[in-house]
């Protein structure tokens, strides 16, 4: 991951997006992350992932959830899998 200062990133606006396009690139400010650029298939990647991971949390606190259990021959019929 390349990092660089703000005043520089904005002097050389082009070469970070042309660098963000093979890693990611933190911009600092008084030697503090502030910012960071990916290109839009990192982007794309990453909300996948966190997609992904949202709809595991999801499916793990429906398992732990209290009540009735819907037997799974009734989930396919109300599925109009059978």
């Amino acid at each position: 991951m390349a990092t660089m200062g703000s005043s520089e990133a904005r002097g050389s606006f082009p070469e970070v997006i042309e660098l963000a396009q093979s890693e990611a690139v933190t911009i600092e400010r008084h030697q503090q992350p502030v910012a960071v650029v990916i290109s839009p298939e990192r982007h794309a990647e990453l909300t996948d992932a966190w997609e992904e991971i949202q709809d595991m949390a999801a499916f793990d606190a429906a398992l732990i959830e209290e009540g009735e259990s819907i037997p799974w021959e009734q989930v396919k019929t109300d599925l109009g899998w059978t």
